[in-house]
C-alpha cells in the first residue's frame, strides 16, 4: 500500500492546479499594490528557506558521506554532544534568521493595515452574514451585495463588520485575508491594477454553506464605474407587463419583511438592482431558470442558507416574481 503513496500525492498536487473558474483567483499572479506587497513577503521568505534547506541538506550529506561506516573502523566517530561552541552556533543562527524574517513581515503587515491617504479612496463597509456578503457605499448612497465594484488604480478602504459568527474577507488576486468578527471592525485596503472581475471566498469555516459563501470584485475603469454608480443611484425601472406587476404583488407579500429591512431580526441581500447582477447567490449564473431553482428551494443550493422556500408558490407565481426580479435594473 505504501508504495502507491507517492503516486497519490502526486496526483493531488496535479489536481490542485486544475480549477473551472473564469475569473482571477491567484495568490501568486497579483494585480493589486497589496497583493503585489504580499508576494513579494513570500518569495523572500522561500529565498531565505531554500538557502536554509540548502545548508541543512549539504551538512546532512556531508555527515552520511564523512562519516559512513568503513571496513576495518569499529570506534564510533567523536562526539559534539555539550560542546559548548556549536550549542551556541546553531541557537543563535536560527534567531538571526526569524529576525531576518521578521523585520520585512512586521513592516509590511504595518504597511498593509493603514488606511488610505488619498482623497479619491473609496469608501466602503462590508458586512458577513451567513451566506453572504453585504457591499454599502456610505459615500454614494449604494448597497448591494455580492459583487464589490471598484475603480482601476484607486484605493478602496473596506471597513468589514460581521454580522452573525466569523467569517474571512479573502480577494486572493487582490489582498490577503482579514477577520470578520462580530462586534468588532477591521480594515483592509485593496486596489486592482487592471479591469478585470476577481474572485473572493470566505476563508474562514463559518457554516454548512461555508464553501459557497463567494462573492466577486468588479474592477472597471473610472467611466464605466461612473456609469455603474449612476445605474446604481437612479429608480429603478418602473413595472411594465402584467407579469411583472404580478410579481411586485408577490414581492410584496412573501420578500419585503427580509430584503426592506422591515423585519429587524432577519436581513436578506438589497434586491433593489437584482437585475444587474451576474449571479445569484454568489454561485449561480443570473439567468430565470436558475433564479427559479434558488427561489424553489434556497437549501439545496448553499446549505443552511436562511432564506425559506417559497415552493408553495404556483408556477405561473414563480414566473412572475422571476420576472419582477430580473427587471430590477
Amino acid at each position: 500500500m505504501w508504495r502507491v503513496l507517492p503516486v497519490f500525492a502526486l496526483l493531488a498536487l496535479a489536481l490542485s492546479g486544475c480549477s473551472n473558474s473564469k475569473v482571477e483567483m491567484n495568490v501568486l499572479d497579483p494585480h493589486g499594490s497589496a497583493g503585489e506587497k504580499q508576494l513579494d513577503l513570500i518569495n523572500w521568505s522561500f529565498i531565505l528557506m531554500l538557502a536554509v534547506f540548502a545548508v541543512v541538506t549539504t551538512i546532512y550529506i556531508y555527515v552520511l558521506i564523512r562519516y559512513r561506516k568503513r571496513k576495518g573502523i569499529d570506534r564510533m566517530p567523536e562526539q559534539v554532544h555539550g560542546n559548548t561552541v556549536l550549542e551556541i552556533v546553531w541557537t543563535v543562527i536560527p534567531i538571526i534568521l526569524l529576525a531576518i524574517l521578521a523585520v520585512p513581515t512586521v513592516s509590511t503587515t504595518f504597511d498593509l493595515s493603514e488606511k488610505p491617504k488619498t482623497k479619491d479612496a473609496i469608501r466602503v463597509v462590508v458586512t458577513g452574514h451567513q451566506y453572504w456578503w453585504e457591499f454599502e457605499y456610505p459615500d454614494l448612497g449604494i448597497k448591494t451585495a455580492q459583487e464589490l465594484h471598484i475603480p482601476v488604480g484607486r484605493k478602496v478602504d473596506l471597513e468589514i463588520h460581521g454580522k452573525d459568527v466569523l467569517h474571512s474577507f479573502w480577494v486572493p488576486s487582490l489582498q490577503g485575508k482579514t477577520d470578520v468578527v462580530p462586534g468588532r471592525v477591521n480594515h483592509m485596503t485593496l486596489d486592482a491594477d487592471k479591469p478585470g472581475v476577481y474572485q473572493g471566498k470566505c476563508a474562514e469555516l463559518c457554516g454548512a454553506g461555508h464553501a459557497l459563501m463567494d462573492f466577486k470584485v468588479i474592477a472597471s475603469n473610472d467611466a464605466d464605474f461612473n456609469k455603474w454608480v449612476a445605474e446604481m443611484k437612479a429608480p429603478p425601472a418602473p413595472v411594465t407587463t402584467a407579469s411583472e406587476k404580478k410579481g411586485e404583488q408577490l414581492f410584496q407579500q412573501n420578500c419585503m419583511g427580509c430584503h426592506a429591512g422591515i423585519n429587524p431580526n432577519v436581513q436578506g441581500p438589497d434586491l433593489n438592482k437584482f437585475g444587474t447582477r451576474t449571479t445569484i447567490a454568489g454561485v449561480l449564473p443570473h439567468d430565470e431558470q436558475h433564479l427559479k431553482q434558488w427561489l424553489h428551494n434556497p437549501q439545496a443550493v448553499k446549505p443552511g442558507a436562511l432564506m425559506p422556500k417559497i415552493n408553495y408558490l404556483q408556477p405561473d407565481e414563480i414566473q412572475a416574481l422571476t420576472d419582477y426580479l430580473m427587471s430590477r435594473k
